[in-house]
C-alpha cells in the first residue's frame, strides 16, 4: 500500500431498485462470501484490521407512471481500507448486482 493510500474509514450510500429477497440472493456473489446478518440486521465482515458493514433499509417505491419499483437504501461502512481496496470491493459489488436485459 502506497503512503498516499493510508487506510481510512469510509461510508457510502446507494439506492437500489431491488427486492430484499433478490438482494439477499445476490449478495454472496457480490461480496465474495456468504455474510450473516447480526441481530440488528446489519451484515458485517472482519478480515485482519479491515472491517466492512452493510445495512439494508426499505424506501418508498419508485413510481414511474403505472410502474412501481421496490427500492432499498444500502449503507456501506469500511474501516481500515484504502481507497483502492474500497474501489475494488465496490466494483465487485456492482458486478454482482448487474442484470442483463435487451
Amino acid at each position: 500500500m502506497a503512503r498516499d493510500e493510508a487506510p481510512r474509514d469510509q461510508r457510502l450510500s446507494l439506492e437500489m431498485t431491488i427486492s430484499r429477497e433478490d438482494f439477499l440472493r445476490l449478495l454472496p456473489e457480490a461480496v465474495g462470501l456468504t455474510p450473516q446478518a447480526g441481530a440488528d440486521g446489519v451484515f458485517r465482515h472482519t478480515e485482519g484490521v479491515r472491517r466492512w458493514s452493510l445495512a439494508l433499509q426499505p424506501l418508498e417505491p419508485l413510481r414511474l407512471g403505472r410502474l412501481s419499483l421496490v427500492r432499498h437504501r444500502v449503507e456501506l461502512t469500511f474501516e481500515g481500507h484504502s481507497e483502492a481496496q474500497v474501489a475494488a470491493f465496490m466494483a465487485r459489488f456492482h458486478r454482482g448486482f448487474q442484470r442483463g436485459g435487451g
